[in-house]
């Protein structure tokens, strides 16, 4: 409570007690209100006859007789129960703290009252506002469901778009375009318009990179891709069905032309190459 205590206020208040009474507290605060003389004229001041009777004796309980005046002067001057400081909180220095805040709440209490001083200190408290409103006008009232419970005035599809179509931000200070036909479907939802299948390539044949600036060339896009299988350049050349596969050595293979080979298979009863070839190897 003592670190709360703001020595700033403290010059304050007692610049505005002495311009109030016209009387000098001292140079320490809390001797110069411990008697409770000066607070005493203070709240005659703010409201006259608030306190009768202020004993000038140096007695002790003299002394708390006037503070305890001052305490019930400053409730009968409306303030709350909670800003008041007890007699002890002074006069034993037992809560200063307590002391200062009750000090400024009495100065605030003052200001809304109208007093006029020098000094501005303390918090103007705010008014009561009360309202009178007839019968007839609280039956009205009765009817009307309020704004937490949801409304549905002031409320309209103005300017809403359809379902699915494009929200477009529209600002003239960026040079944003105005907004487009609201009617036409956003891309975003998909759309086969400007579609075709040109330039599309038939289904299995390859797919073709073509760019002028590499110079990458056109290639035939009614060709199928060899991927797919193809039967150019086959043939049956070579080809035996049924027929033992012969392995070619020319170390077993006789020796000469290509005539001569022909001569000596067809003088051997004309049967094919192979048997021959098969008979030397047996």
């Amino acid at each position: 409570l003592a670190q709360k205590y703001d020595p700033q206020k403290e010059v304050e208040l007692r610049t505005w007690i002495e311009s109030v009474t016209g009387q000098q507290i001292g140079p320490d605060f809390q001797k110069g209100l411990k008697d409770g003389v000066i607070l005493c004229e203070l709240m005659n001041k703010l409201q006259p006859n608030s306190v009768r009777k202020i004993n000038r004796s140096a007695q002790n309980w003299h002394q708390l007789e006037n503070l305890s005046n001052f305490i019930k002067a400053m409730a009968s001057y409306g303030m709350n129960p909670v800003d008041l400081f007890e007699a002890n909180d002074l006069f034993e220095s037992g809560n200063l703290t307590q002391v200062q805040v009750s000090l400024l709440a009495l100065a605030g209490m003052a200001k809304t009252k109208g007093l006029q001083s020098g000094v501005d200190i303390g918090v103007k408290y705010s008014e009561k506002q009360q309202r009178n409103f007839d019968e007839a006008k609280m039956k009205a009232g009765q009817c009307v469901i309020g704004l937490q419970m949801g409304t549905n005035k002031c409320a309209s599809q103005s300017g809403m778009t359809a379902y699915g179509t494009r929200r477009h931000l529209y600002d003239p200070k960026n040079q944003i375009l105005p907004p487009m036909d609201h009617s036409t479907i956003s891309l975003q939802m998909g759309t086969n318009k400007c579609a075709s299948q040109v330039g599309m390539t038939a289904p299995g044949t390859r797919r073709h990179i073509y760019d002028a600036k590499t110079g990458t060339e056109k290639c035939d896009n009614s060709s199928m891709s060899l991927q797919m299988g193809s039967n150019q350049g086959a043939n049956q050349s070579g080809q035996v069905f049924g027929l033992g596969r012969q392995i070619y050595d020319p170390k077993y293979c006789p020796q000469g032309s290509q005539g001569e080979v022909a001569n000596a298979a067809s003088d051997q009863g004309g049967d094919p190459p192979g048997y021959q070839y098969y008979r030397e190897e047996e």
